[in-house]
């Protein structure tokens, strides 16, 4: 590999909150670290709303950074001006993954594709039609297609426009927004294939974001895995296909169907949702959903359907404690009045429902629920956090090289102190390694999320 290309460190994009009672910001990006080589392509994986979008657009200046550096050949993509910021807007270009939303339905194919050649007074008029009937047959289009709309083309021939679009200015840098995501698979291979063709004629950098992990390996040299703003996972793609590291990505690629029914396969089932943007928890990202948390010692041997309904009951508190409120809720809060949030007993009760819960566990819920009534969740959720706290919920996991060829994993179970990931997931989970070995196609689970 040469020198980077892309330079990524720490890098945060947060929106801040409106409206009369404002609110945290919501924190699409948090504090991403990685490098991008010349040539090579980074597939970019992760559940809806985690944050992928949102990287892709930051790295090429379509949102403004929070804090955090971008660097495009050693230099600060965010401090530069003039021709520099002129030369890095030409180099840097993107693939949306709508084609419909991304172009003007009232322009042809030609206008469409020429206008960035228009906008940064490519050499001569003349000139720049012949480059765009150029661009056309790169892309497996026909001259005739020049005066044409795109509501007259298919979903793969929009996308062929989109590429050609993105290639008209000679980039070095493109981000492909899940590019193939609307495609049906016959049409999915020949965008593939184009943009695997046109990387080694032009010498393409890519950044792939997509949810298809066979695509993903098709087509990828690297693979970050995102979750909640964060990458928790990073290394060559066949490596983290077939050893996964970190709890998350093996949950990921355990979720993949298998083609062939008769044979039986375990997976590993995430509880709830990821936890809103605006409110991450204090630890590592994936703490409040990962199967494979640490505990603290004196609950070691906690039966584990009764630790899963005390992590749920934290982070039900939790979720109600940003759920939209009225008005009228609000201003009864700020009154210290009760209100419907008030009564945590019957959240309660379908939580642990019949489960045989401790009298120590009982103890802490019980206070906890106590202090829901008196209308302070806040103390609540503080109270089972010092009851329950785990390494998970206070400390972010450090980068750990785990692996060959660098690949690196957020977690504490790399750590020392704690057993590896695997021996936990076989000790506890009861899937062995081979049971969740990816196979050669499928799909990445997807939330409900933005």
């Amino acid at each position: 590999m040469s020198e980077p290309l892309v330079e990524v460190e720490d890098l945060r994009t947060y929106y801040d909150a409106s409206g009369f009672f404002g609110g945290s910001p919501v924190k699409a990006v948090d504090g991403v670290t990685f490098d991008i080589e010349r040539g090579e392509t980074l597939g970019l994986v992760g559940e809806s709303g985690c944050g992928k979008t949102t990287l892709g657009r930051t790295l090429i200046q379509l949102e403004r950074p929070t804090a955090g550096v971008v660097r495009f050949e050693g230099r600060d993509v965010n401090a530069l001006s003039g021709d520099e910021r002129r030369e890095w807007r030409m180099n840097a270009q993107m693939v949306f993954q709508d084609p419909d939303e991304s172009m003007n339905d009232r322009l042809t194919v030609g206008e469409i594709v020429r206008e960035p050649l228009d906008v940064f007074e490519w050499r001569t008029p003349r000139e720049r039609r012949a480059r765009v009937r150029e661009l056309l047959d790169t892309v497996g289009l026909q001259p005739a297609h020049y005066f044409r709309y795109p509501h007259q083309f298919s979903g793969g021939q929009r996308q062929r426009i989109g590429i050609a679009r993105a290639l008209a200015l000679n980039p070095e840098f493109v981000v492909l927004d899940e590019p193939v995501s609307a495609l049906d698979a016959s049409v999915q291979a020949n965008v593939l294939n184009l943009l695997e063709d046109l990387q080694d004629e032009f010498d393409l950098t890519y950044l792939f974001i997509a949810h298809d992990l066979s695509v993903v390996r098709h087509i990828c040299d690297r693979v970050a895995v995102m979750y909640l703003g964060n990458v928790v996972e990073l290394g060559p793609t066949e490596e983290l296909f077939r050893n996964p590291a970190n709890p998350y990505t093996h949950s990921l690629l355990s979720a993949i169907p298998e083609p062939d029914p008769s044979v039986e396969k375990e997976r590993i089932t995430l509880r709830g949702t990821p936890p809103s943007p605006r409110d991450p928890p204090t630890g590592c990202p994936f703490s409040t959903r990962c199967p494979m948390k640490i505990r603290p010692p004196e609950y070691a041997d906690l039966d584990q359907a009764v630790w899963d309904a005390v992590a749920e009951f934290r982070e039900a508190l939790r979720a109600r404690a940003r759920a939209e409120r009225t008005v009228r809720e609000r201003i009864k809060d700020s009154l210290g009045m009760s209100t419907r949030f008030a009564d945590a007993g019957n959240l309660r009760e379908e939580v642990f429902g019949d489960l045989d819960v401790p009298d120590d566990v009982e103890a802490h819920v019980e206070t906890a629920t106590a202090l829901v009534a008196d209308d302070d969740e806040t103390a609540a959720r503080e109270y089972l956090a010092d009851a329950f706290e785990s390494t998970c919920d206070v400390d972010e996991p450090a980068a750990r090289e785990v692996g060959d060829g660098g690949r690196v994993s957020y977690c504490h179970r790399h750590d020392a102190d704690y057993r590896s990931p695997d021996e936990y997931r076989t000790a506890e989970l009861d899937v062995s390694p081979a049971e969740v070995r990816v196979p050669g196609t499928g799909r990445a689970p997807e939330s409900d999320g933005d």
